[in-house]
């Protein structure tokens, strides 16, 4: 009896603060390329969220849902070492423009340091989203602008109700006739 070969596994990990299309068109090459694919959403990061680790995964799970071998999970710590513990041996990480090369070559040579059976792949967006970055989208909703061309429909309502302007408020009582 032949053995079967042993399924081709990989992690896409991000904050995803929100995810956007650049990061769907990545996710979804490397989807082609591996039978499973993890799409980690990063719990413990410096950056200061807009979204919870909990908004963020389901808002990555929904524009995902249409691919069946795509997982969307939460994890926190080192990503190498969570790599290593669900014994996947493959991170993917997008590159959208040479900016971001100098950070992530750092990123896989420190990660081969820590766990060598850890291999990196990088893949680019399509021209068409690789100048599109969360920062960016967050920026363009904080002003109120339109960020339809950058993410799916229910991230720019996520991205409308976290911008939403409060209720105005009403004037405080006079407390003494005649007095401002």
């Amino acid at each position: 009896m032949t053995k079967s070969p042993a399924k081709r596994r990989a992690i896409y990990a991000g904050t995803f603060d929100p995810v956007t299309f650049g990061h769907l068109d990545v996710a979804a090459r490397a989807a082609l390329r591996f039978d499973e694919l993890v799409v980690a959403v990063a719990e413990d990061t410096r950056k200061n969220c807009l979204f919870t680790t909990a908004e963020r995964c389901e808002l990555a799970a929904f524009a995902l849902r249409h691919i069946p071998n795509i997982r969307v999970t939460c994890f926190r710590g080192l990503l190498v070492e969570w790599a290593r513990a669900q014994r996947i041996p493959t991170l993917i990480r997008g590159l959208r423009a040479f900016s971001d090369f100098e950070y992530e070559f750092q990123m896989a040579l420190a990660n081969r340091k820590l766990e060598p059976a850890v291999e990196t792949l990088f893949l680019m967006p399509s021209a068409d989203f690789s100048y599109v970055s969360s920062s960016m989208v967050k920026e363009i909703a904080s002003l109120g602008g339109e960020t339809a061309r950058f993410v799916p429909p229910h991230v720019e309502e996520a991205l409308r109700g976290k911008f939403a302007a409060p209720p105005a408020r009403k004037p405080a009582a006079r407390a003494a006739k005649g007095r401002p």
